[in-house]
């Protein structure tokens, strides 16, 4: 069974930077794309930002240009570099992956991680 788990969330003034990270494990043949959404009480997850096996991005409107998202096929790990972070960035952060699993067969699995809080004072 594949999992996603992330890590790296926390407590920041505005202005300020996290790092979030998120490794996937299992029987993985290969991974699609891989990105991040965010949700807060009483709203849909939102798409952050999404990478591509080869490496291309696409980032919601309200975090280009502040956030930036990385991945390392060699590792099945994203991360989410986020700066000049601001209020309205609070949420819970779920990273997420088209993983290809290696059962009898190559099934492919949408996967979600549990959820890290990111909180943003101001």
């Amino acid at each position: 069974q594949v999992q996603l788990v992330e890590s790296g969330g926390g407590s920041v003034q505005a202005g300020g930077s996290l790092r979030l990270s998120c490794a996937a494990s299992g029987s993985i043949f290969s991974i699609k794309t891989m990105g991040w959404y965010r949700q807060v009480p009483g709203k849909q997850r939102a798409l952050v930002a999404v990478i591509s096996s080869g490496g291309t991005t696409n980032y919601a409107d309200s975090v280009r240009g502040r956030f930036t998202i990385s991945r390392d096929n060699t590792k099945n790990t994203i991360n989410l570099q986020m700066n000049s972070l601001k209020p309205e960035d609070t949420a819970v952060y779920y990273c997420h992956a088209f993983i290809e699993e290696l059962t009898t067969n190559i099934e492919t699995r949408n996967a979600w991680g549990l959820g890290t809080q990111v909180t943003v004072s101001s």
